[in-house]
């Protein structure tokens, strides 16, 4: 579990902020699933999405979608993976190919996988809920922003503990909301090797 526990360049959990985010999250709880349960809110809920709102600046790392209070998806499980893991619970990202407006051209779509121990490796989704899009935290149940319902899309059931080079590449080449939305990141990762590889109910 190391490699889902490490702190790194995009999720920076040793930042004094993010650190500090996530004791307050923690306090006066011991329960991993309880902890876990309020970094998915305080990630889901307080922290924006950077189309729905169009709000800049273009973040990657955790520290800075902290600081800003906003990200895309991606940055979103950026920040979530670092607060879990802040916390000593195992977390990684993971990745959905989704179509844009229900047809293709595809593009990823970023959210997580934390390990709790009574119920083993658990997807969720901080995305940001709107009219059509309700993510919850209920396991042993899944409930994620997206189905896949389109031809063409995949559901990827790796777990990686860095993000993906598509990922970094759209979110650090770009300096607006507007133009990662129109570069965003694509990638057909049911070839690529990956640490985990599960099957998630």
């Amino acid at each position: 579990m190391e490699e889902f526990l490490a702190s790194s360049i995009y999720i920076d959990w040793q930042h004094p902020a993010v650190l500090s985010q996530a004791r307050f999250l923690a306090e006066a709880s011991d329960d991993q699933t309880e902890i876990a349960r309020r970094c998915f809110y305080f990630v889901r809920d307080k922290i924006r999405h950077s189309w729905d709102y169009r709000q800049n600046p273009v973040t990657c790392k955790a520290s800075d979608v902290l600081a800003y209070g906003t990200g895309y998806c991606y940055a979103k499980s950026h920040l979530l993976a670092a607060l879990l893991r802040a916390n000593g619970i195992p977390a990684g990202l993971c990745y959905q190919r989704l179509t844009i407006a229900n047809e293709p051209p595809f593009c990823l779509h970023g959210l997580n996988a934390v390990y709790l121990s009574e119920h083993g490796w658990y997807r969720l989704d901080a995305r940001g809920n709107k009219p059509g899009v309700q993510a919850e935290f209920c396991p042993p149940q899944e409930q994620l922003a997206f189905a896949i319902t389109q031809s063409g899309e995949q559901d990827y059931s790796g777990i990686w503990a860095e993000p993906h080079a598509a990922v970094l590449a759209a979110l650090l080449n770009h300096t607006t909301v507007e133009a990662v939305a129109k570069n965003l990141p694509d990638a057909d990762l049911s070839v690529e090797t990956t640490p985990v590889s599960l099957v998630f109910s």
